[in-house]
């Protein structure tokens, strides 16, 4: 399993292309041999990849908005294949989709868009947040939505932060979806004068060498460190700051 970035971390940060590839060396510099494309900037694709062979930095995953994954399928196609990764992510399901029937409308509008990355030998995966915990008709949104699409349609990546956030045990869906994490997000939980706050990892309340080993059993190839909201702290130092906390677990 490797350690990556998620740059959504950094999308302050990472606005033009010089200020892209200025975050990337700093990224690399603390110990990272990933990145998720999330969040940033416009960059050409051929010239993030060399930023990041430069950098001995791989590109693991990335977040696409869902109307370019719908309406603009070939060209997300292409550029994953310039940047050498395999893993398609939308980071939410729309709003429109969350309901017993709309998990049916979603499965209906993106079926076309999967097959065509599972033909280019792309894998789609998709980021949960918490409300794929509520339940609708008795059944959890993120059940009905697992059962929609096969594993070798649709891979998880899994935000160990949301699962717990959402009232779920995170080794229990670990150990669920096993087969189905190559990705995965991690970021602490914890209580900050009264009010629910994210973390660096490790610095929280989270079971976090419980969860890596369960990660590990799972078969995740990539765990993508994520700070939504760094709370007035300097996201590149808390990116640091997890990755010290981590690092001897990889």
């Amino acid at each position: 399993m490797k350690l990556g970035a998620q740059l959504y971390t950094l999308r302050k940060q990472m606005k033009t292309p010089d200020e892209i590839e200025r975050g990337l060396e700093r990224i690399a510099k603390m110990g990272y041999s990933c990145v998720q494309v999330s969040g940033i900037g416009k960059i050409d694709a051929q010239k993030l990849q060399s930023i990041c062979d430069r950098l001995s930095l791989e590109i693991a995953v990335t977040h696409i908005p869902s109307d370019r994954l719908l309406g603009d399928t070939a060209r997300v196609i292409a550029e994953h294949k310039i940047m050498n990764c395999k893993y398609v992510g939308l980071g939410s399901m729309p709003k429109v989709y969350r309901s017993a029937a709309g998990v049916d409308e979603f499965k209906q509008y993106f079926t076309r868009a999967v097959e065509e990355l599972r033909a280019a030998d792309l894998a789609f995966t998709y980021h949960n947040h918490a409300f794929e915990f509520e339940r609708v008709d008795g059944c959890l949104i993120f059940d009905r939505l697992l059962n929609a699409f096969s594993p070798e349609q649709m891979k998880v990546t899994l935000d160990c932060y949301w699962v717990n956030y959402g009232g779920a045990d995170v080794c229990d869906w670990i150990d669920r979806l096993s087969g189905r994490i190559d990705c995965v997000h991690l970021k602490d939980y914890g209580i900050k004068n009264g009010e629910i706050v994210m973390l660096p990892v490790m610095e929280g309340n989270m079971n976090y060498p419980r969860i890596l080993e369960r990660l590990e059993n799972a078969g995740t190839k990539y765990a993508l460190v994520e700070q939504d909201d760094c709370n007035g702290e300097d996201p590149f130092e808390c990116l640091e700051r997890s990755y010290e906390n981590l690092k001897k677990y990889f």
